[in-house]
């Protein structure tokens, strides 16, 4: 997804549908900033109170108004949830491009041609690489990306934060991704030694009986 041939498009609707106010714009903008963090998902969730402060909207009315607009109107889809713990779920819709930009490769002329850059991708995925999430819910995206606990999620969130993202409480963690895979790799273990010691328990018989006792 080229995201500046994206934003593009986003200007020129904007520009051109009417109906649209500047509290729709904030909000889309405001969305759209969310998405380029989370990597641009198929679909990510988001936190309400963040995306309000973030687009300046300071009604709880008008931005879902605005949220169900944006979905009517075909910019994004808007799935709404009633869990607070989950957020509420957020497609924003791929526009078209426009073909008003040529790239001229013969031209050697004082007018500078157009040169496209195969790497562009690669440099803005090293642009918005984070070293430390956002929030809790670009947290719980990723541990259901690969299909792990949103309670452990929330459990590593809650950990790390507490003790500003370092390891031991000394050492800065540089990458939270592998740090949230060590945390389920460590919490796997856990209970598989727990699920162990608690079948040799079961196991364990007492050599002191009491004889006295009726049966």
């Amino acid at each position: 997804m080229n995201y500046i041939k994206h934003l593009n498009m986003c200007f020129e609707k904007f520009q051109e549908d009417t109906r649209l106010n500047p509290t729709h714009i904030s909000l889309y903008m405001a969305l759209f900033h969310f998405w380029n963090i989370y990597k641009f998902p198929e679909t990510f969730y988001i936190n309400r109170h963040e995306v309000m402060k973030l687009s300046k909207i300071g009604s709880k009315a008008t931005y879902h108004r605005c949220l169900k607009k944006l979905s009517d109107w075909k910019f994004i889809n808007y799935m709404p949830s009633h869990n607070p713990y989950k957020g509420s779920e957020i497609k924003i819709l791929i526009l078209g491009t426009t073909s008003k930009q040529v790239i001229n490769k013969l031209k050697t002329s004082t007018e500078q041609a157009l040169v496209p850059n195969t790497n562009s991708n690669k440099q803005i995925e090293n642009i918005i690489k984070q070293k430390l999430p956002k929030n809790k819910i670009e947290v719980i995206h990723f541990f259901k990306s690969k299909n792990w606990s949103e309670l452990e999620a929330q459990k590593f969130y809650n950990h790390y934060q507490s003790i500003g993202w370092k390891i031991g409480g000394k050492i800065k963690i540089v990458d939270w991704q592998a740090s949230a895979g060590n945390w389920v790799l460590k919490t796997d273990k856990i209970k598989t030694e727990n699920a162990l010691s608690q079948n040799k328990d079961n196991l364990k018989t007492s050599k002191i009986k009491n004889y006295d006792q009726p049966l």
